[in-house]
């Protein structure tokens, strides 16, 4: 939710730690701040309310010079977005600095603690009391302290400290909170997410939680916060700096949106076997028996990766016939779901960062009651990687823009191949499986076409952005993208969009339909088209404008609809990839028509790590 960089080695840190901070600017973009030591001087410290340009600006006309540094942009949480509340904080002597991720639970009581020892705060945040906690703490030895202060927090952390009473070194520590080390020629780098540091090295350990990190120029080393030294994997990160730039493209939205047949093909590779009517995940191969075995399936994650779940829910009973559930992650543990059969129960986590905490939480509940979890996640080595039993990797690349689309696209994919996975392992025919699985191969192709209709979008987009409302509608399978669409819409342009069912429409909502009210209508030809149909023609009577998205050569819906997007025919469970993609494009389009910041809506950052 915010982002965290930081660098001790033989260069100049400044420039090092403002580019991780642009690289990690979609996770927060509220505040932006840097502290720099230059060993035998006092720390410098530069922050401000606003993107990280700004501080760059501020940075460049006296660059702090140093080669340790910590730096932070933010998501706010506690205290308003503004210059004092920006990280990093510091004690009461200004010598020592931290900046921090999560949310301290307790923090009301220990500042109260705090202020009648006399510490005096200056903002109104909850991460300023882990830096007079520290100095309360410190005797010479920085993580000592840390150690100390951390022994008495309730909360979540990633959290990165300097102080000048024990230089040449950096301090970190997570709890539920992603925390990364970068590892180089005579430097280590720390960060919340690989993308701060793959310009530098490709090569990283991630903490888990518990653990704490002290960095130096020489390497490092890890310890629980018991004292317990720790040793650590290596892992080397899977995707280029390249992957991760704009590559020509107006927005790393529009990028990631046409990058979307490539990624459904590189989501396949290797996994798909069309002549045998197979799927093949090497994560799961030790896991056949109990997958095969499973009664019930709960799928759980937010946002659009929720959305993926209820797609996914559709595709598990009726391809694999196994009763499947789909769980509000942020609900899971706190309504006591019943989970007593846990041999024949398993619980799969979607997530595209793998840090969603709500998601991390549901998936710590489940393995609490000893139920078999799985995880579908983009970002190797992330937290829903690590904890689950078992996973399948997306695949989908580096994601930049808040808004996801290519990444719920790969997650759609994993889930029907996973519906063909399991129900092979049960009466699913191996004809309908080379069906299914030949239409799988065919959708790049055919998402390629819709992208080809770009213009369409934009002339719509002109259109819509007048808006105040927006319905988006769908029925069966394309009842979850009517929500994406609606979600979508929201979070890029701001404007007002609710997803329903199309049969609800006449249980209330139809009651705000009138010509000023535009409704998006998915409507391609399956077994719901008919009642979709019946219900579009409801909403026409009423005076309320129509666009469809429509299979191709159906003449009918333009009785119906005011305009139609057409996407090729394809199988009804295979249909949610493409009619995902016009509604991606025009939320795009329609946010750059309104004149909005597309890759940084605000309010929002990319990966939610705390409840």
């Amino acid at each position: 939710m915010c982002g965290i960089v930081g660098y001790i080695g033989n260069k100049q840190a400044t420039p090092i730690v403002i580019d991780g901070l642009k690289r990690l600017e979609y996770r927060g973009y509220d505040s932006a701040g840097i502290a720099v030591h230059n060993i035998g001087e006092p720390i410098k410290f530069l922050k401000n309310a606003g993107r990280v340009a700004k501080l760059e600006t501020e940075v460049n006309k006296n660059v702090p010079l140093g080669t340790v540094a910590i730096g932070h942009t933010r998501w706010a949480t506690h205290g308003a977005p503004n210059d004092i509340n920006a990280h990093p904080h510091k004690d009461c002597t200004g010598k020592i600095h931290l900046v921090h991720n999560g949310i301290i639970e307790n923090y009301v009581s220990l500042k109260n603690e705090l202020d009648q020892a006399g510490h005096k705060f200056s903002s109104d945040t909850d991460t300023e009391v882990l830096a007079h906690l520290i100095e309360s703490l410190f005797r010479g030895t920085l993580e000592d302290a840390v150690a100390q202060a951390l022994s008495r927090v309730r909360g979540t952390y990633a959290l990165a400290v300097i102080s000048e009473g024990d230089p040449a070194k950096i301090v970190a520590a997570r709890n539920s909170s992603p925390l990364l080390i970068g590892i180089g020629e005579g430097e280590c780098l720390l960060a919340s997410d690989p993308s701060a540091v793959i310009a530098a090295t490709k090569k990283v350990v991630f903490l888990e939680d518990g653990e704490m990190a002290t960095l130096t120029p020489e390497g490092f080393r890890i310890k629980d916060l018991g004292g317990d030294e720790l040793l650590k994997r290596l892992v080397e990160i899977p995707w280029t700096l390249e992957e991760a730039e704009k590559s020509g493209h107006a927005h790393f939205m529009h990028k990631e949106i046409f990058e979307g047949p490539e990624v459904v093909a590189n989501t396949m590779r290797g996994r798909i076997m069309v002549d045998e009517g197979l799927v093949k995940f090497g994560g799961l191969e030790n896991y056949a028996k109990h997958l095969a075995n499973t009664e019930r399936l709960i799928l759980t994650g937010m946002g659009t990766a929720y959305h993926a779940a209820l797609i996914g829910e559709y595709l598990f009973e009726e391809i694999a016939e196994i009763p499947t559930e789909v769980e509000y992650a942020a609900e899971f543990r706190y309504r006591h779901p019943i989970l007593d059969n846990h041999n024949k129960a398993t619980l799969i986590a979607v997530s595209q960062s793998g840090e969603t905490a709500d998601t991390l939480a549901a998936v710590r509940e489940a393995k609490r009651r000893n139920v078999f979890t799985m995880g579908i996640v983009n970002v190797v080595g992330s937290s829903v990687a690590r904890e689950t039993d078992a996973g399948i990797y997306n695949h989908a690349g580096p994601e930049i823009a808040v808004a996801s689309t290519k990444a719920f696209l790969s997650q759609i994919t994993v889930l029907t191949m996973a519906s063909i996975f399991l129900g092979r392992m049960r009466n699913l025919e191996i004809t309908r499986a080379k069906e299914l699985l030949a239409e799988l191969v065919a959708l790049p192709d055919k998402m390629s076409r819709i992208l080809e209709q770009e213009q369409v979008f934009i002339d719509l987009a002109n259109w819509l952005k007048d808006a105040e409302h927006v319905f988006f509608l769908g029925r069966k399978y394309n009842f979850p993208i009517a929500l994406e669409g609606a979600l979508k819409l929201k979070e890029v342009s701001y404007l007002h969009a609710e997803g329903y069912n199309a049969a609800e429409m006449k249980h209330g909502p139809i009651a705000l339909i009138e010509p000023s009210f535009p409704t998006i209508a998915i409507v391609p030809q399956d077994s719901v088209y008919e009642k979709t149909i019946s219900n579009l023609e409801e909403i026409k009577a009423r005076g309320g404008p129509i666009v469809a998205i429509a299979t191709e050569g159906d003449e009918r819906i333009l009785k119906v609809a005011d305009a139609a997007i057409f996407i090729p025919k394809t199988l009804e469970p295979i249909l949610p990839v493409l009619t995902t993609i016009p509604l991606h494009l025009l939320a795009y389009h329609t946010a750059v028509a309104r004149g909005c910041d597309v890759d940084k809506p605000r309010n929002l950052a990319k990966s939610v790590t705390v409840e």
